[in-house]
């Protein structure tokens, strides 16, 4: 599923900022209003994370200090 900032303009629903999907096949489009964040013009990268996080037991327990290890395959940290 995608997800994406849009505004409808009276007429057209109006995607905020470009979209990539493939041309003239069918979707299924879910409305939903989001809700105006008081003093806030732009969603931060914390309320982003704050919206995604996981608890996920899968996940190393090291993650924070050893990402670039699971990133890019560096030596892992010790603590």
């Amino acid at each position: 599923m995608i997800a994406i900032a849009a505004h409808y303009d009276g007429k057209y629903i109006v995607p905020d900022e470009p979209v990539n999907v493939p041309r003239d096949k069918p979707l299924k489009v879910q409305i939903e209003l989001a809700e105006a964040r008081a003093g806030t013009r732009e969603y931060s990268a914390l309320d982003w994370i704050g919206d995604n996080a996981v608890d996920d037991p899968s996940l190393p327990h090291d993650l924070a200090a050893n990402h670039d290890h699971y990133l890019y395959g560096t030596p892992k940290k010790e603590p």
